[in-house]
């Protein structure tokens, strides 16, 4: 892909970022199901952005930086630099006030346009070396 700005992977992770959790109605299927680390798996729209909405005040400075996008049909895999500093308590990790950074991967099968399920596949080993003062 030539403009991964294009991608309804990179438009649900930036409108997250953002703090436009309402984009997600244009970008999820309201029965989106999004597999995710730590028991943040979600089965709607609605219940991924509380699960955003969480992670905003756990970490205000959440980045995905997402350096690569394949699509293949109605199939989108993202490749992705996870950033922020931990505020709060959030997803089974302390906070440290201390800033992280974690590979991720995205994968996401759409439908009609918007995303009905996806894979959030994370390096947890960076993130609790994080938790532990690696």
């Amino acid at each position: 892909m030539n403009d991964p700005r294009s991608s309804v992977v990179w438009r649900w992770l930036a409108a997250g970022d953002d703090g436009e959790l309402s984009s997600f109605d244009y970008l999820l299927h309201p029965d989106a199901v999004v597999h995710a680390p730590r028991g943040l798996s979600t089965t709607s729209c609605e219940d991924e952005k509380a699960v955003w909405a969480k992670a905003r005040d756990a970490i205000p400075d959440l980045r995905h930086d997402v350096r690569e996008v394949v699509v293949d049909g109605d199939v989108e895999m993202a490749r992705v630099v996870v950033t922020g500093t931990m505020r709060l308590s959030f997803g089974g990790v302390e906070a440290t006030g201390r800033p992280f950074r974690i590979d991720q991967a995205v994968i996401a099968h759409l439908r009609g346009g918007k995303i009905i399920e996806a894979w959030e596949i994370a390096d947890l080993t960076a993130l609790e070396a994080h938790v532990e003062g690696g």
